[in-house]
């Protein structure tokens, strides 16, 4: 039954204090507490009934409301016979956490009440509970770990005709019946998915990609945290897997929501027995960690990574090059009474975060990660990317010419390319209060090599700290660029520079529409270049030279000398 058949139901004599957009909550059980702490007896789905016993003062409400939305509750229906007004810091609180508030009239018992819950949900229960009985034990005789999560998915397809996918936060597909869904398709769902779990809407999350709509069903990792209701979510929400099913949720039953639920539990067991097997490559990361920032001496860091190799690179007879990628996630401290959710630990969150990037987005499945060591340190996560032997996988270009040959592909890491296909999806689980910021390092060749490699993709990753947006990289070759310094610059300065040169050209462009800012950076873009910068723009030369002119003449600057050129350049670049 709905929130709402409860309160279009006038023996109950319930009053709506908040919430009338969740009225639409199914409501699976009732549950009578005074306790601050009635976590243990939640399983989710509750319209809980309190007659305020517990609170003594205005700092009872948070945490007692936090911890029923932790915990799944459909709604919260308070007694007034006991302070005689609904506190307006209760009121608040479930305002907060969007959590359904009802007072109880002082003449209605709560047994009446809890009879009514139970009835209605017994009657609409008893039809299906068989079917959802047996399949429930036929999922758990052959679940995940008698074959992994499409075993799941594939009693889904044949008993529910329901078509399902497991995604990673990114969107890429870890498990799914039939065929797949496309990387675009999945990284705007886990976007989808991220959004509506970081504005605190209940799952399932309902979405629309390409015309058709999906479920989205959250996958927790149980393995990390103490439980839901001590947890906050920006802990898991770049973490957790999710559940996609190609139907809208809406309307289904409780018994098939229970179901889902259920299918969420199996692959969560799952994902904790694969994160377990993890546990090697992250021990040998630190090991090796460990051993090169406190300056041990080459020898024992190349015994250590010729213990890892064979883990990380089965199979490959030579020691390879190995890259340092190194990532940071930082929350902005939370505005909520008290600190609620303040000192969050980011380095398990960057470490969990960074072994999903590292895999290639056009791989599917769970084991793809197999070769990623990522540790973590203080707020940091580091990886340790093993490569197979650049001589091998780089035939120089004329050999392979003369061969017949196409020149493989550079295998190193790059750090525009890491983040291009997980940008949307990790920006909407970032929010407006959360950033990730990664470096990475050139390729080393030997164990001497790790520790500067290790400096190099910090000093990127502060070079990316520096630029403006929620998910931000920097490679090692822009330590070597003014790419390096422009971030530095203090904001007064960069202000006053690009001011004094590009304002009067903005100024110019807005009242005339003569479009000399592009023509300045075509421009510059084409070294100077009079013939190339005007077939770029389609222009005849002598229009461009007279653009060219307009804008020394309102800049007092002389394009032909590198001293202005330079000066332009950097402005572009700093505005």
């Amino acid at each position: 039954m709905r929130l709402r058949a409860l309160l279009e139901t006038d023996a109950l004599g319930l009053r709506l204090l908040g919430g009338d957009e969740e009225l639409d909550r199914s409501v699976r059980g009732v549950m009578t507490t005074d306790l601050k702490d009635p976590s243990r007896y939640l399983t989710g789905g509750e319209l809980v009934l309190t007659g305020l016993a517990w609170h003594r003062d205005a700092t009872d409400s948070e945490p007692f409301v936090r911890i029923l939305s932790g915990a799944g509750v459909a709604g919260l229906a308070a007694g007034e016979a006991e302070l005689g007004a609904i506190p307006d810091d209760l009121i608040e609180a479930c305002r907060r956490h969007r959590l359904p508030l009802f007072a109880v009239n002082e003449t209605v018992a709560f047994a009446t009440i809890t009879e009514h819950v139970v009835r209605q949900v017994s009657g609409e229960r008893a039809g299906d509970l068989a079917a959802v009985v047996d399949r429930h034990r036929r999922l758990m005789t052959s679940g995940p770990a008698g074959g992994g999560p499409e075993v799941v998915l594939d009693l889904l397809g044949s008993d529910l005709d329901l078509h399902a996918w497991v995604l990673s936060p990114t969107g890429r597909q870890i498990a799914g019946a039939g065929a797949p869904l496309s990387g675009p398709a999945g990284a705007e769902l886990a976007g989808l998915h991220l959004a509506a779990v970081r504005s605190g809407r209940r799952a399932p999350h309902r979405a629309t990609v390409d015309g058709v709509t999906y479920s989205l069903f959250p996958v927790r990792n149980h393995g990390r945290g103490t439980g839901p209701a001590s947890r906050d979510v920006r802990e898991s929400v770049l973490s957790d897997w999710l559940l996609a099913v190609e139907a809208d949720a809406g309307d289904w039953p409780a018994a098939r929501l229970d179901l889902l639920q259920g299918v969420t539990q199996l692959i969560a067991v799952e994902r904790d027995r694969r994160d377990a097997a993890r546990t090697v490559r992250r021990r040998l990361a630190q090991e090796v960690l460990e051993l090169v920032q406190a300056g041990a001496p080459p020898a024992e860091i190349a015994a250590r990574l010729r213990v890892a190799t064979p883990v990380l690179l089965p199979g490959l007879g030579s020691a390879p090059h190995w890259q340092v990628v190194v990532a940071r996630v930082e929350w902005d401290e939370p505005d909520a009474p008290g600190g609620a959710g303040s000192g969050i630990a980011g380095g398990p969150v960057a470490q969990a975060l960074l072994e999903e990037i590292l895999v290639d987005p056009a791989v599917t499945g769970p084991d793809s990660a197999d070769r990623i060591a990522v540790a973590h340190s203080g707020d940091e996560a580091i990886a340790l990317v093993p490569l197979p032997a650049l001589a091998d996988a780089l035939p120089e270009a004329d050999e392979a010419e003369a061969e017949g040959e196409t020149p493989k592909a550079d295998p190193a890491l790059h750090a525009d390319a890491l983040l291009a296909a997980v940008r949307a999806p990790l920006s909407a689980g970032l929010a407006d209060d959360g950033r990730l910021t990664l470096g990475v390092s050139a390729s080393v060749h030997s164990a001497e090599g790790l520790r500067g490699a290790l400096e190099e993709a910090r000093h990127a990753r502060r070079v990316a700290a520096a630029r403006p947006g929620r998910v931000c990289a920097a490679g090692h070759h822009e330590l070597a660029s003014h790419v390096l310094l422009l971030p530095f610059v203090p904001d007064d300065v960069r202000r006053a520079f690009t001011a004094r040169l590009l304002d009067p050209l903005r100024d110019y462009d807005r009242r005339h529409r003569a479009e000399l800012i592009p023509t300045l950076e075509a421009f510059l873009d084409c070294d100077g270049s009079w013939t190339r910068c005007a077939a770029r723009l389609h222009l005849h030369v002598n229009t461009l030279r007279y653009r060219i002119g307009r804008i020394e003449q309102l800049t007092g600057r002389d394009l032909s000398r590198l001293e202005d050129k330079l000066d332009f350049f950097l402005a572009l670049r700093m505005s």
